[in-house]
């Protein structure tokens, strides 16, 4: 089965980790945390989200990148488990790059 697994991270904490599709999204999405309102809130909350969505390219951003996975899942070679990583990084792993998992 194939599939696509998406990994956030800070690069404030550590480098990137390894992964097949690497955003930084340090120059290109507003970071929330400049905001006092937004500071103690994470990606998880609705204002955040929509604060980060509302960034110019940000739709475009992920359109484009959900294409190239698709575009890698299906021009390489078929096998039982085929992942494709895609990491997506900020300074701090907190507002843009939110892990849904904790």
């Amino acid at each position: 089965m194939n599939r696509v697994n998406i990994v956030s991270f800070g690069y404030g904490h550590a480098p990137a980790p390894q992964a097949d599709i690497t955003i930084d999204t340090r120059r290109h999405l507003r970071n929330p945390h400049h905001n006092p309102a937004m500071r103690q809130l994470t990606g998880l909350d609705p204002a955040v989200r929509r604060h980060v969505l509302d960034t110019t390219g940000a739709r475009c951003l992920i359109r484009h990148t959900a294409v190239c996975a698709t575009d890698l899942l299906n021009g390489l070679p078929r096998s039982p488990v085929l992942v494709v990583t895609i990491a997506i990084g900020c300074v701090g792993g907190r507002h843009r790059s939110v892990d849904r998992t904790t």
